[in-house]
């Protein structure tokens, strides 16, 4: 039978000491901007949602299938920025992308947009542009640099 103690030990005469704590700060280093997934995920929501918030689903249709199209992948891509956030980053100047083509979009999948789909579709991609860069940006910082 083991003997188990009710006393505990002290971690720093662990001989992986080190290593535990270089992974540690490793795993860390690459959650620079676990707050901007959050934003990303709620935006892509309203994204999709957008079009039956706004009540311009039979207004514009093609717009609003756009929309819940563009929602679902900037949510998809705050999941991913969340889970594998060291493989995703690079991701990120896919989001400024999307955001520029959302500001973009109801000229050229829209038909005669009105003022309010249109600025519902540059603020929305405005901020996947600004969220986007600011993921680059932490993605650039936590880089190891050789």
């Amino acid at each position: 039978m083991a003997h188990v103690s009710h006393t505990r030990g002290d971690i720093t005469t662990h001989p992986d000491v080190h290593e535990m704590r270089d992974r540690y700060t490793r795993m860390l280093g690459t959650r620079d901007v676990a707050l901007v997934d959050g934003p990303v995920f709620l935006l892509g929501l309203y994204c999709a949602a957008s079009p039956w918030i706004l009540h311009y689903t039979t207004s514009q249709p093609a717009v609003a299938t756009h929309n819940l199209i563009m929602g679902i992948a900037l949510g998809l891509l705050a999941l991913g920025f969340t889970i594998m956030p060291e493989r995703m980053y690079g991701l990120s100047w896919a989001m400024c992308a999307m955001g520029a083509w959302v500001i973009i979009s109801p000229w050229i999948v829209g038909v005669a947009p009105d003022t309010g789909v249109v600025v519902n579709s540059i603020v929305i991609g405005a901020l996947a542009v600004a969220l986007g860069v600011m993921c680059a940006g932490a993605a650039v910082r936590s880089t190891p640099h050789a």
